[in-house]
């Protein structure tokens, strides 16, 4: 889409979102309730971390630590990901059991991945490489049935208008020089391209509202009109924000970094109360997102699974990320992590997809998931020879999920308790209640 077909559009948007509209006023429409039910019933996506900071092999945070941004914008010059095949990406994906992808199109360095009309400084004009991997990886994502979510960025260390915040200080930025209308207006000619050239998208992943908290003025950020210009473009396309705080009005999902809901192990959710939206909670299977060459400590097959088991033991999705390598390909150990993911849920995915929570929470041994008339009990820490389960329900019958072995159980005043046989060595035993 050309400028002016965009700005025709903003223009419109601005008729049939007049400013008065409140943002409490917002009400999910039919197709964001469609694609809640959707996003809720994946339960496992992809995220991927990818720019020119691959290039440096040092995370994706590189030039806010590193260089001044003249002399980091110039190694786009250089970024040619000759390896980047976005079928056998797409493939690796769908097999490893995830149903979604949600793909960094700008992050805070201001470099965009993917063909903008807004700025040179893109993966299309800005490097010999010159092809538009968004597009390729949208149409892929079509062919293969995996849906797609955008990552955007709200902060930019390299834009003179973005008004700086606690973060890119070191960047070469003028404090002193801003131009909020003028960013404003460049991020949501982005969007508008993002929800117009790239086919269907499921949700625009945002993060970066957190650079203005500190702020002795509280930061607009006009997100209710931005959210409208998103809903307007793709009606079905849910809005997600990872601000570490209760959702505002106007977001489709809520968004835990590093931690399941309930949690603040990492420290980003001490603010961040559990909503009645659908949930996601994204974490890396090493310590970085972007890709950093000496960060070799993988998360084991076995720690990775029972973290989507007990995701989804909380009523929440898995996002998972992967940092590709500069050259286009993803790291072998992320490709063989994906491999053991897609063995175990071809085998126990119907306790997972399409679930709802425990009921009654994460126990010592583990956690629940129920669908339907089952419940499923994952036992991933049995410290006995049974299991007490703190729900009191009318009980069909018990068995082993793989095997169908019949399972004694006994009722309580408070619950049931099922006999545990012999478990194997496993990443997650589970037990299959008909209630």
């Amino acid at each position: 889409m050309g400028k002016n077909l965009i700005l025709t559009a903003l223009a419109a948007l601005a008729i049939s979102y007049p400013a008065c509209l409140c943002a409490e006023e917002y009400v999910p429409s039919a197709e964001v309730r469609k694609s809640q039910a959707e996003f809720s019933s994946d339960r496992f996506g992809i995220f991927i971390h990818w720019g020119i900071y691959s290039m440096f092999a040092r995370g994706e945070w590189y030039l806010n630590n590193g260089p001044l941004h003249s002399e980091y914008s110039k190694h786009a010059r250089g970024f040619y990901p000759a390896d980047f095949n976005a079928k056998e990406w797409v493939s690796a994906i769908k097999d490893s059991g995830a149903r979604y992808v949600c793909f960094t199109t700008r992050h805070h360095d201001g470099f965009s991945m993917f063909k903008t009309e807004e700025s040179d400084y893109n993966i299309v004009d800005g490097t010999p490489f010159g092809r538009d991997v968004l597009k390729e990886l949208s149409d892929e994502c079509i062919a293969q049935d995996v849906k797609l979510h955008l990552y955007y960025s709200h902060l930019d260390w390299g834009r003179q208008d973005y008004p700086l915040g606690r973060t890119g200080r070191t960047t070469g930025r003028d404090s002193l020089i801003n131009d909020w209308g003028s960013y404003y207006k460049f991020m949501n000619r982005q969007l508008t391209e993002l929800l117009t050239n790239y086919g269907p998208v499921r949700a625009i992943w945002f993060d970066g509202w957190w650079d203005h908290e500190e702020d002795e003025k509280p930061f607009d950020w006009q997100l209710p009109e931005q959210y409208a210009l998103i809903h307007n473009l793709q009606p079905g396309c849910l809005v997600g924000n990872n601000h570490h705080r209760p959702p505002f009005p106007g977001e489709d999902i809520q968004i835990f970094e590093r931690d399941v809901p309930g949690e603040n192990t990492a420290g980003y959710s001490g603010e961040n109360g559990i909503s009645s939206l659908p949930l996601e909670t994204c974490q890396t299977m090493n310590g970085m997102w972007g890709y950093k060459v000496e960060d070799t400590d993988y998360k084991d097959s076995r720690t990775l699974v029972r973290y989507l088991v007990k995701t989804a033991g909380m009523g929440a999705n898995l996002l998972l990320n992967i940092g590709p390598q500069p050259n286009g390909e993803l790291p072998a150990v992320s490709l063989e992590r994906l491999k053991d993911m897609g063995k175990w849920l071809r085998a126990n995915g119907e306790t997972i997809y399409g679930t709802q929570g425990s009921p009654f929470g994460s126990q010592k041994w583990g956690t629940a998931t129920t669908k339907g008339s089952r419940l499923y009990l994952h036992v991933m820490s049995p410290d006995t020879t049974e299991v007490f389960v703190p729900y009191k329900c009318k009980i069909k019958g018990v068995r082993e999920y793989s095997g169908k072995n019949v399972l004694r159980y006994k009722r309580q005043k408070d619950g049931f308790t099922v006999s545990l046989p012999s478990i194997p060595d496993c990443d997650d035993y589970i037990i299959e209640v008909e209630i």
